[in-house]
């Protein structure tokens, strides 16, 4: 039996902007997903998925060695259809076997079992949780996989591999043409000091749906326009950010981030939406429009946000590793 296990991940700044090269400052958390792979005599690959109430939600059996689809169930309440998830991870393990052409080459089958320790729907990295699992399971990179298969920045995969906050910063100037991909883009990824002396008055409150980060980046896409300005500002508040000493100066940059966001997205900030009347700052996470946004506040916090009906409410140290 082999074991893997990777960290779930929040962007903290530079949301959308990190995909042109702008500096993000990135947490990996204390929640994740873990891979046991065992030998089946069977000459196929089950895959088993299990949420963090031990409910398997999706199952699927592979042919091998060509890996088509036998057959598969799966948890109907879901947003999803199965047969996207079930395409979805047999195009991911395909990437993974070109990549290494060993990879699932046996006389025996494998039963796989992947198990998340935080509800699918906080968007802390289901899927950047697998894809990091599967490469260290086939002895491939993560980046590559990442790129060939969903596609995005990077730094989840940055995050499930490193147990201590992170900068990130994809390097704009090593491919030739902006038509090509992220993957030929290197990224830069420093451990840094993100200890803050206030982080008793930092929390991370759940807004009760699941961002499509597809179709976040996509609308960014449509909208951006010239950003090198943006990119350079942002890039500043990241480390700004980094170094900060005193919650009143944290939470003008998360501010002014908001605004610079609120500005190329089209989108008015979260705060201006849903919470106006809070006494604290309030920052908007990867996709703007659902899954965690950051807050700074005392212990008042947790009330006003579940009189809302926002019950998920968990301060920063009990979020990160």
């Amino acid at each position: 039996m082999k074991k893997y296990n990777s960290n779930g991940k929040l962007l903290l700044t530079s949301e959308y902007l990190v995909l042109d090269g702008s500096k993000a400052l990135a947490i990996p958390t204390r929640f994740g997903q873990d891979l046991i792979v065992e030998k089946i005599k069977e000459t196929s690959l089950i895959w088993e998925s299990f949420d963090v109430a031990r409910n398997c939600w999706f199952q699927a059996e592979f042919r091998l060695p060509d890996l088509r689809i036998v057959n598969e169930t799966f948890d109907t309440n879901s947003e999803d259809s199965k047969e996207s998830i079930a395409q979805t991870l047999q195009k991911i393990l395909l990437v993974a076997k070109k990549m290494n052409p060993d990879f699932l080459v046996s006389e025996e089958g494998f039963l796989v079992k992947t198990n998340l320790t935080f509800p699918r729907d906080w968007g802390l990295g289901t899927s950047s949780t697998l894809i990091n699992n599967i490469a260290q399971w086939a002895n491939v990179d993560a980046f590559e996989l990442l790129q060939n298969s969903f596609g995005g920045s990077g730094y989840d995969i940055a995050c499930a591999q490193n147990d201590l906050p992170i900068s990130y910063q994809l390097d704009m100037t090593s491919f030739r043409k902006l038509s090509e991909p992220l993957s030929h883009r290197t990224p830069k990824v420093e451990i840094v000091e993100f200890n803050p002396s206030f982080t008793d008055q930092l929390f991370f409150v759940h807004l009760n749906s699941k961002q499509d980060s597809k179709k976040g980046i996509q609308r960014y896409k449509e909208l951006k326009g010239k950003l090198a300005e943006e990119i350079k500002r942002v890039s500043e508040i990241t480390d700004e950010m980094i170094a900060c000493k005193s919650i009143s100066e944290f939470e003008k940059l998360i501010v002014e981030h908001e605004e610079i966001i609120s500005k190329i997205i089209q989108n008015k900030p979260i705060k201006e939406i849903l919470f106006a009347d809070y006494f604290g700052a309030i920052k908007s996470l990867g996709a703007w429009g659902g899954d965690f946004v950051l807050v700074t506040g005392n212990e008042n916090t947790s009330a006003y946000f579940k009189q809302k009906g926002f019950d998920t409410v968990i301060p920063y140290k009990e979020m990160i590793l």
